[in-house]
């Protein structure tokens, strides 16, 4: 005997060995035996063999009309056999019962299951519902179809380019337009970039990269939502004295000055000003909102997109001609040996003299360290914050920045790229860096010592991380470290002067150590951060690229980091050379420049000799944090 059963939603055949009133045991097809309950045993039969069975039954099913079944059937549950008989006017044949069964099986939409071996017709509503269903997703596949081979042939379809930024940056996989770009892209072997720039559609390649950053964090566009004007809570003292600031021309949030002046027993008194703008809004209102938000100014060659919106930045730059609000470190300090010998914090309005640029005063890099002089504006006060900022990292015993490596301001301007090169420790960086370091680590020892909660640099095992615990910053050789010098572009430095500016006011910090704003702040400072830092490196080095192509550069010296891969020693590019033979790191070589690709930001090098070394071009790692 043989039996027809159902097992896990497929019907199979077997010859029965043995038999229980619950199971039987059963020899498959392939002869293999198996256990068979006697509820899921569908039909018994002598003749045909069962793969005999099977094929006239699938014969016999390709013969029937399904619509036709379904009004046979009216809308009661039925078991197949019962079907089949009324269906032949007599006793079905196995392969009868079995070929009816089959496409019952095959036609959900028509008959639903209600059980083994038996179904029930489809409402006549529901069934046209979804025969109308079906219809629409075979046009759907047969549009998807055609817009796939317009693509592969290097034509887009209006509905498909209207969704480029979509489809390069956060495809939506759902949508037919979608599912048939990543079918041409599957069939040509390019990728979507790649795909679109065939089809005529992606022109730009710099708009190709720079709007991966902009759909990343700037999907709603870069633009501010209203907000109120910051106010101050209470009048400031003014300082007695002016202070200065040094940054590059164009800056627009500057965050830091400096003030040089005598005290009555002969020693220095140095002034580190940080903008205030933790003065101005509080916690919870919607200017902080915007901060939260986008946690950070993000920098790029060309392009800047700033923390705090323009208004709010006017307000607190500490810029020049006005008395800006500021957190104020005062260090009295002996002109011998430039120790320390006292230090206060206050919050004033510090009058701004001036502000320097360092394309003016760059060149005190040079006569700085001969003892020579410029006769520029506040060039003894700049001298002397450099002679404290050395002092400063001798007894740190760190140095601010790595001095040995040579670093490159890329400037763009209506499309044609510069590079600037400057020498990292120089006079003027070191004395900057050094006086940062200084005050986030003075503000970060105050806090601690005061268990006030802030978001502290640690590093320890060479890794750098984030904590709201005070630990070593063994990078920079300091006990504790927090950023607190750039409130105007950082949020955790805007974050932990909220919490300095109510230490000096003598009243409760609005964040506590496990407070859950100050814990999340902290952990999405860190994911965005790095994600900026990663776009940052992305875009410049696309433009190092537009200026190789720019200049015509056919070969170019570089630097071995490590096995086929090289910096180059005149712009900030690191590329793979395949065909470098094995050398040593720091090795200088002569690569030449092949096809540049502004797409995948890419360019093809080849080795062609090795130059005599140099050691300056060994790069390190550097430790700045300021």
């Amino acid at each position: 005997m043989q039996v027809l059963y159902e097992d896990g939603g497929d019907f199979r055949v077997g010859v029965v060995l043995a038999q229980s009133p619950a199971s039987l045991q059963v020899e498959t097809l392939h002869g293999r035996r198996a256990k068979v309950k006697t509820a899921h045993v569908l039909m018994e039969f002598e003749r045909p063999a069962g793969a005999e069975l099977l094929s006239q039954a699938q014969q016999f099913a390709d013969g029937l009309d399904t619509d036709f079944l379904w009004q046979c059937c009216g809308g009661r549950e039925f078991g197949f056999r019962e079907l089949a008989r009324e269906y032949v006017g007599r006793e079905p044949t196995p392969v009868e019962a079995t070929g009816l069964l089959l496409k019952l099986q095959a036609a959900p939409m028509y008959f639903y299951r209600r059980g083994h071996g038996r179904f029930q017709a489809a409402p006549e509503d529901t069934l046209r519902r979804a025969i109308a269903g079906m219809e629409k997703k075979r046009r759907i596949q047969a549009q998807i179809e055609c817009w796939s081979d317009l693509l592969a042939q290097g034509s887009c379809p209006a509905e498909v380019a209207s969704l480029k930024d979509e489809l390069l940056y956060a495809p939506d996989r759902n949508k037919p337009e979608t599912k048939a770009f990543e079918q041409a892209c599957k069939r040509t072997g390019l990728s979507p970039a790649r795909l679109l720039e065939h089809c005529g559609v992606l022109t730009d390649s710099y708009a190709f990269h720079l709007n991966a950053f902009l759909h990343e964090f700037y999907p709603r566009g870069t633009q501010f939502p209203a907000h109120s004007e910051p106010a101050l809570a209470a009048e400031l003292p003014l300082a007695e004295h002016a202070a200065f600031s040094l940054d590059d021309v164009g800056t627009t949030e500057i965050d830091d000055a400096f003030s040089v002046t005598r005290t009555a027993d002969g020693n220095l008194r140095i002034g580190v000003h940080i903008a205030a703008p933790a003065l101005g809004f509080v916690p919870g209102s919607p200017i902080d909102a915007i901060a939260r938000e986008r946690l950070s100014t993000a920098y790029m060659p060309g392009q800047k997109f700033t923390m705090l919106p323009e208004d709010v930045i006017a307000y607190f730059s500490l810029d020049h001609g006005a008395a800006q609000p500021a957190v104020s470190l005062y260090l009295d300090v002996s002109p011998e040996d430039f120790s320390i010998r006292g230090q206060r914090s206050r919050l004033e309005r510090i009058p701004i003299a001036a502000n320097l640029h360092h394309a003016q005063y760059d060149r005190l890099n040079e006569t700085f360290p001969a003892g020579a002089a410029c006769g520029l504006p506040f060039e003894d006060e700049l001298r002397t914050l450099w002679r404290f900022a050395c002092a400063l990292e001798t007894r740190r015993g760190k140095p601010a920045v790595n001095s040995a490596l040579q670093e490159y301001t890329i400037v763009v301007e209506d499309g044609r790229v510069e590079l600037r090169a400057r020498k990292r420790g120089a006079p003027l960086d070191k004395l900057v860096a050094e006086l940062m370091i200084l005050a986030n680590t003075v503000w970060g020892t105050q806090l601690a010592e005061r268990d006030v909660a802030a978001i502290y640099r640690v590093q320890t095992s060479g890794k750098v991380r984030m904590s709201v615990h005070p630990e070593a910053h063994e990078g920079l050789g300091v006990s504790c470290y927090a950023w607190s010098t750039s409130p105007l572009r950082r949020y955790v430095d805007l974050v932990n002067q909220w919490q300095l500016v109510a230490t000096l006011e003598g009243r409760r910090a609005p964040f506590g150590r496990s407070a859950e704003t100050l814990l999340s702040a902290m952990r999405a400072f860190e994911l965005v951060y790095a994600r900026y830092a990663e776009h940052q490196r992305a875009m410049e080095s696309y433009w190092c690229l537009r200026w190789l192509l720019q200049e015509q550069v056919e070969q170019a010296e570089a630097i071995v980091l490590r096995e086929r891969l090289v910096r180059f020693a005149a712009l900030p590019l690191t590329v793979a050379v395949p065909s470098l033979p094995a050398l040593e790191p720091g090795t200088r070589v002569c690569i030449a420049i092949g096809e540049v690709d502004l797409i995948e930001r890419s360019v093809a090098c080849s080795y062609r000799e090795t130059l005599a070394s140099d050691a300056e071009g060994v790069p390190h790692n550097s430790n700045a944090e300021a």
